[in-house]
């Protein structure tokens, strides 16, 4: 009896060690299926996952990155450069045209200056020219002389023969004409000219004397009076000079005269040639 208990004892026993082992066992088996059946999750969530972010990537492709960002700044600020520096050199450019128009401008207007001026000058020239031709074909022309008083030559030119001089009571040379008029007669200037001096020579008298052009002079002497002109006055043919008188004291014992001379570049002439009515 006691044999049997003990053998049942062990039986159950036996029963019950595997009743636990096959327990143990759909427990480990279990647990097995669930990690496997886990990791398979793990795998399909990690490979949808990719696919997202794949698929995301692809429909959003412009997606905003550190990378891209940083890329894209160089690309920019590469161009930034670019474009400054190919402003700068149109700028340059731009200014090497504007100096370059503005130097041909002022050569321009340098030359333009340059040939108004030359011209100008030209033309001064000619006219100068012109003036000189002028004034040389004036200087060419003798004054016309006029007949400062009106009546008889009593004592003719005589500058290379000798005439009797009832003052002197010799034979002289004599350098002009003496003409009859009365004391007081008006005596008028030969020709246009300046008065070059009035006084009252030791020999002739009062005397004026007048110069022309062409190196022309003329000498009224033997005057009474001069108060009608002064030194350095330009008077006109026919302009009232004096009045005869009789003032020469180398012709005291002639008649009341105007004793007349005409010159050129200083030597005397014959006035009787150059005299015109």
């Amino acid at each position: 009896m006691r044999r049997e208990t003990r053998k049942h004892e062990i039986d159950n026993n036996r029963t019950l060690i595997y009743a636990a082992g096959g327990v143990i066992v759909v427990a480990i088996i279990a647990f097995v299926v669930g990690m496997m059946l886990f990791s398979n999750k793990l795998k399909n969530d990690a490979l949808e996952g990719e696919y997202s972010t794949s698929k995301i990537s692809s429909l959003v492709p412009n997606t905003i990155t550190t990378e891209n960002i940083v890329q894209d700044a160089s690309t920019e600020i590469g161009k930034t450069v670019a474009e400054l520096k190919n402003e700068q050199e149109e700028n340059v450019e731009l200014e090497k045209k504007e100096t370059i128009f503005q130097v041909q401008e002022q050569e321009e207007i340098e030359e333009d200056t340059v040939q108004t001026v030359s011209q100008e000058t030209e033309n001064a020239i000619v006219e100068n020219d012109n003036l000189e031709t002028v004034a040389s074909t004036e200087e060419a022309k003798d004054p016309v002389f006029t007949v400062p008083v009106q009546g008889e030559i009593i004592r003719e030119f005589a500058n290379d023969k000798l005439v009797y001089s009832e003052t002197l009571e010799e034979w002289v040379s004599h350098n002009g004409i003496d003409i009859k008029a009365e004391k007081t007669t008006v005596v008028k200037a030969s020709a246009n000219g300046k008065v070059s001096t009035i006084k009252n020579d030791p020999r002739y008298g009062l005397t004026v004397t007048i110069l022309h052009d062409n190196g022309f002079k003329t000498v009224y002497a033997n005057l009474l009076t001069a108060e009608f002109v002064t030194e350095g006055e330009t008077v006109e043919s026919g302009q009232t000079i004096g009045t005869v008188g009789n003032t020469a004291t180398f012709e005291i014992l002639d008649e009341p005269h105007l004793h007349f001379e005409i010159l050129k570049d200083n030597e005397y002439l014959d006035p009787s040639i150059y005299l015109k009515q």
